[in-house]
């Protein structure tokens, strides 16, 4: 069954109300395009909003910025600035917004840095990026499993595995919950002085809570189903075998088709995986860090122990629609992902590898 969200309300365009998907404007691509307000969103945040030590020059710009978000900015400017750290975190948005301004679209910047190299770019940039993005490619879409799924790329999960079932749940609430208990500040000083704190529970997305979700605003604060079941066959390099697909890995599979589709106008199928176990296996993409390095290994034959496979979570094989969307010499064959958790029990999903290592006949612009 698949569970919609409320219709008629703008419940889906104010899924996550921190993304400024309400201040964007689409362009003839369906593209994002920056605009002044959405700008001010930046400008709001922790890292840019002014406080009591704010010195004058700080404030001058600031003001100026807010009035107009899009004005040019001089060094001097910057430099004027005292503090040392309130002047990097201007400089730094101030050349995000001008690479985000010279792109035109959300979209080409998030394209654009990635194939430069994101170096010197704030990791929350690009997770605001992916978030506002993803909302789009979501705008229309009922399903609610998709939209959690969506979290993961541009949320870190932690995940649990207990008696054979793997959760996800956003990591800054779990680590947050656990550090306080779901009290704030309050919880923090009851931790400190050791005093009991109630118990926080946070709740699997499921067809029965899922209106709770809907309305969540962005809380993040459901966890989403990845259970599988899994063997390894070392000596025949890999094997996954799942005997049941939960709802979380199948709409994982659908925001990443649709992921791809928007960036790359191709279509592509995803789907979870039985059994990898293919001598003529040519391409492979992780979805992160952990994974990428495990299929490298694998495909070159490298000895891997079964504690670092057991960390796989998932595995799955992406189709092209039209293989000549794909390079030549290796139209038609599958290309497997994998999606893997660290030592720490964290996952950092990465969707920019999808748009830049698929086997595509042509580059896109």
């Amino acid at each position: 069954m698949v569970t919609q969200a409320p219709v008629g309300d703008q419940t889906l365009q104010a899924f996550w109300p921190a993304s400024g998907f309400d201040r964007l404007q689409r362009d003839a691509r369906g593209w994002l395009q920056p605009t002044d307000d959405y700008l001010r969103l930046f400008l709001a945040r922790p890292e840019l909003a002014l406080v009591e030590e704010s010195c004058p020059n700080e404030r001058k710009l600031h003001a100026a910025l807010q009035a107009a978000p899009s004005r040019a900015v001089a060094q001097v400017e910057l430099a004027a600035i005292s503090d040392a750290d309130a002047r990097e975190s201007y400089t730094l948005f101030v050349n995000f917004r001008d690479a985000l301004l010279a792109a035109g679209s959300l979209e080409g910047c998030y394209l654009g840095l990635f194939r430069r190299g994101v170096m010197g770019v704030p990791p929350l940039f690009l997770d605001l990026l992916a978030q506002a993005i993803v909302q789009n490619v979501l705008h229309d879409s009922p399903d609610l499993y998709e939209r959690r799924a969506a979290e993961m790329l541009f949320r870190p999960q932690r995940i649990s595995i207990t008696d054979g079932q793997i959760l996800a749940g956003d990591l800054a609430v779990l680590d947050m919950l656990k550090e306080t208990g779901g009290l704030g500040d309050i919880g923090r000083l009851l931790a400190e002085a050791k005093a009991p704190m109630r118990e926080v529970k946070v709740q699997v997305l499921s067809d029965e809570n899922a209106g709770v979700y809907a309305q969540s605003g962005g809380r993040h604060n459901f966890l989403l189903d990845l259970t599988h079941s899994m063997t390894n066959d070392l000596s025949h390099g890999l094997v996954l075998t799942m005997t049941r697909a939960r709802s979380g890995l199948t709409a994982l599979a659908r925001v990443l088709e649709k992921w791809v589709h928007h960036f790359l106008g191709t279509q592509v199928r995803i789907v979870p995986l039985q059994k990898v176990d293919d001598s003529g296996w040519r391409w492979h993409v992780g979805l992160d860090v952990q994974a990428t390095a495990l299929l490298n290994d694998l495909y070159e034959g490298k000895p891997v122990d079964e504690a670092r496979m057991r960390r796989l979570l998932s595995l799955f094989k992406l189709e092209f629609a039209q293989p000549q969307d794909m390079r030549a010499d290796v139209a038609g064959k599958p290309v497997y992902l994998g999606l893997m958790m660290t030592e720490a029990g964290e996952l950092r999903l990465k969707p920019q590898n999808l748009l830049l290592n698929l086997p595509l006949a042509t580059a896109v612009a």
